[in-house]
């Protein structure tokens, strides 16, 4: 049976792995711009300016999900536990 710790665990771990995967395409991205946007511009025949702001914008969107579905509802059973 689902107990809130043990919600409140897997929030936390899912928040852990989501940040973390967030900071893996956030440096893949300042690090290996140049060769994402030649490799993402043949595949879908974009520009340089189209690719990086849809890099930004996946990294915005991401970043507000794993907020609002991880770490609000992690701090919120922190807070009631």
């Amino acid at each position: 049976m689902l107990t809130i710790e043990t919600l409140t665990e897997f929030l936390g771990w899912a928040t852990v792995i989501n940040i973390c995967f967030l900071f893996i395409v956030s440096i893949s991205v300042m690090l290996a711009r140049n060769s994402m946007i030649s490799l993402h511009g043949r595949m879908f025949g974009l520009d340089s300016v189209d690719l990086s702001r849809a890099y930004f914008q996946y990294i915005a969107q991401y970043k507000i999900a794993v907020f609002i579905f991880s770490l609000v509802p992690y701090i919120a059973l922190k807070i009631i536990a």
